[in-house]
């Protein structure tokens, strides 16, 4: 008797957004979008209005995703391979738009067919179950997804296979018994915290500059309302860097060490960016009913300054150390705002030089580590590594410009009205002349951290520096 021949396997469709890649295409290429240009974002809500089929379709025509630098699911990726050496068909079945799908499959090079959203078909739940019924019959075919959006389609499949949390695996039991299960469960609250960039709020503490400088700290009133400034700014930052990651996922992705962070190298999911954005921005504008109206139009400024840096200023050569120089600046002000002091021009005569200087080190870091690396040029920035010598002599410049803005102020009638034994100041001077000749010199060693701000605040020196500086003023007082 003749031996029939082995069943072919049934075909295995799956799900790119969420499973196959660890990020959803739609707001990647929605991001992309808002990078190359913001104004289109407009438009998205009057393509919005004609369906999300349509308003993927007009963004995909916009956009060129790079497939090869998305986060994948290895895991899944080794199964898949298995599966494919057997001999069995793969399938891309996705609601993203087929021009950025077919860009995946070609990418990772195991699929037979695409299945995606083209015209006015919206490749998603019922729908994407309805099509592959209509291509491979109820129950011949395997589908590997990994969201209730997918229940549909696994009521109808031989076999569920599931990427994700338990919860959305029992889900998949509930209408198909027979499953697999590839644990992706991150936790995602310690990874939203983490995009929160927490560590930077040290650099709002700037907003009690003014406090400091005007002898008020002890004043409980002025003290509250500056704490409350603080928040307000921390909860503000948070939504931009939250925003600015979403903005930059390629040129991070291609950096050694910006790669790991959680939108990056998707962990943290890109919705939960969008809805913390619009939360933290919210709460941060709700703090300033709390405040004088002028501090309100100050953090307005700094949003719209911070929002026009993300998206297009940081790419501009010189443009974004200067803008970074006044989002620094911004804070003092802000800090004069809210408790109503009048700020001194010493002090921001002080403040821009000196702030310019460290926004300097920052790039030149940037570039240090750039070159350390082999690379010519910095991605999504406008800088090459030959600019390290410019940005260093401007640098160090602006650091003695703001050394020479606090002699000429020790000098001045002014301090003299503050201070009862003005010759104790001094020691200010040449502490702050200490202090920006090291970090220069650290950033020259390639032993600074990419914020200097930051760096001053973990450094023991100098902490010790700042602690001096206070004693001093105290002293003359």
């Amino acid at each position: 008797m003749a031996t029939l021949p082995a069943a072919s396997p049934v075909p295995l469709c799956v799900d790119l957004d969420g499973t196959l890649a660890r990020t959803d295409l739609l707001f990647e290429a929605f991001f992309a979008l808002a990078r190359q240009n913001p104004l289109a974002l407009l438009l998205c809500i009057v393509w919005m209005l004609h369906g999300r089929a349509y308003l993927k379709e007009q963004i995909a025509k916009r956009v060129t995703l790079d497939a090869s630098m998305l986060p994948y699911n290895t895991q899944l990726l080794a199964y898949l391979r298995s599966e494919r050496s057997s001999g069995r068909e793969l399938y891309l079945c996705t609601a993203t738009h087929g021009t950025l799908a077919e860009q995946v499959a070609t990418h990772i090079g195991l699929f037979t067919g695409v299945f995606a959203t083209r015209g006015q078909l919206n490749l998603r739940g019922s729908n994407k179950a309805r099509v592959l019924v209509e291509q491979f019959g109820d129950g011949g075919f395997d589908y590997c997804g990994d969201a209730r959006a997918d229940i549909p389609v696994w009521r109808r499949a031989r076999r569920a296979i599931v990427v994700g949390s338990r919860h959305i695996e029992a889900a998949a039991r509930k209408v198909n018994a027979t499953t697999i299960f590839f644990d992706d469960n991150r936790h995602r609250l310690p990874l939203a915290l983490k995009a929160m960039r927490p560590y930077q709020w040290i650099k709002n503490v700037l907003v009690f500059v003014p406090l400091l400088a005007a002898h008020r700290l002890a004043d409980p009133l002025a003290l509250r309302d500056a704490c409350i400034a603080f928040a307000a700014f921390c909860l503000c930052a948070s939504s931009v860097y939250l925003l600015n990651d979403m903005l930059d996922l390629d040129a991070d992705r291609r950096h050694v060490r910006k790669c790991s962070r959680p939108f990056a190298s998707g962990n943290l999911p890109l919705s939960w960016g969008v809805v913390l954005t619009v939360v933290l921005a919210t709460a941060a504008g709700g703090l300033t009913v709390l405040l004088p109206a002028p501090f309100a139009a100050v953090l307005a400024g700094y949003f719209a300054a911070t929002l026009a840096y993300s998206i297009a200023l940081k790419r501009m050569a010189l443009v974004d150390v200067f803008t970074l120089a006044c989002l620094y600046t911004v804070r003092v002000i802000a800090g004069g705002a809210a408790t109503g002091i009048m700020l001194s021009h010493w002090l921001i005569l002080f403040c821009v030089p000196i702030f310019l200087s460290l926004a300097m080190v920052k790039r030149y870091v940037e570039l240090d580590a750039i070159l350390r690396e082999g690379k010519a040029e910095a991605a999504g920035r406008g800088y090459i590594t030959q600019d390290m010598s410019i940005l260093r002599s401007f640098g160090t410049a602006s650091a003695y410009l703001a050394v020479l803005v606090l002699a000429l102020y020790l000098n001045s009638p002014e301090q003299r009205l503050l201070y009862s034994h003005p010759p104790a100041l001094w020691m200010l001077f040449a502490l702050t002349l200490f202090w920006v000749s090291r970090i220069w010199m650290f950033a020259f060693r390639g032993r600074m951290h990419d914020d200097p701000i930051v760096f001053a605040f973990r450094d023991r020196v100098s902490v010790a520096v700042i602690a001096l500086c206070g004693a001093s003023m105290l002293l003359a007082i």
